[in-house]
């Protein structure tokens, strides 16, 4: 396993205790490495010949800087290094695992593919984001509807989605859904 991120600079800086951006400016690579404890390499350099899976985690960052979903939504732009990645383990046929927002960076790169980010209503509150859905529809892909336990397995394109933190869930649900969609990226590597 081997860990990689764009050396790009971060759209904004957010302070998580109070939710808002801040004046900083952080570069994304060196805030992964943070989080990776150093143990990461930039996009830019990731062989899809050296791995037999790729697997984007989500979050708010992934719509702010892997591409523009947060502030474009369906016509948002996909960084060219995540794009290239994207493209490189599809054309190898090699499995590709997306959870939270970052579903929508296959429904950019990879018209008429399947993907989940959970439901497309916002079932008991559970799902604030459920029009992202519809964008994703309106991106001419298909949305199936998945509970935050549950994964997508696309076959013809070898995508497995999930929806994580798209969906207001106990932590174990979401560890749940991701658990099934890294299974399922194995079964198909």
């Amino acid at each position: 396993v081997k860990i990689f991120a764009p050396n790009i600079e971060q759209r904004d800086v957010v302070n998580h205790l109070k939710g808002s951006p801040t004046e900083e400016k952080r570069n994304v690579l060196v805030e992964s490495a943070r989080l990776a404890r150093g143990n990461i390499q930039d996009l830019a350099e990731l062989k899809a010949s050296e791995f037999d899976a790729v697997i984007f985690p989500g979050g708010f960052g992934v719509a702010k800087n892997l591409c523009s979903w947060a502030v474009d939504g369906k016509n948002c732009t996909v960084n060219e290094h995540v794009s290239s990645t994207l493209q490189a383990f599809h054309t190898s046929k090699k499995p590709i695992g997306l959870c939270c927002i970052s579903p929508v960076l296959a429904a950019k790169v990879f018209p008429g593919c399947e993907v989940t980010v959970g439901q497309d209503k916002n079932v008991d509150g559970r799902y604030p984001d459920a029009e992202t859905a519809s964008a994703i529809a309106e991106l001419g892909c298909k949305h199936i509807c998945k509970n935050v336990n549950e994964s997508h397995v696309d076959k013809a394109n070898k995508i497995v989605t999930t929806c994580a933190f798209m969906c207001k869930a106990p932590l174990h649900e979401i560890f749940d859904g991701i658990g099934t969609m890294v299974q399922e990226v194995l079964k198909l590597a």
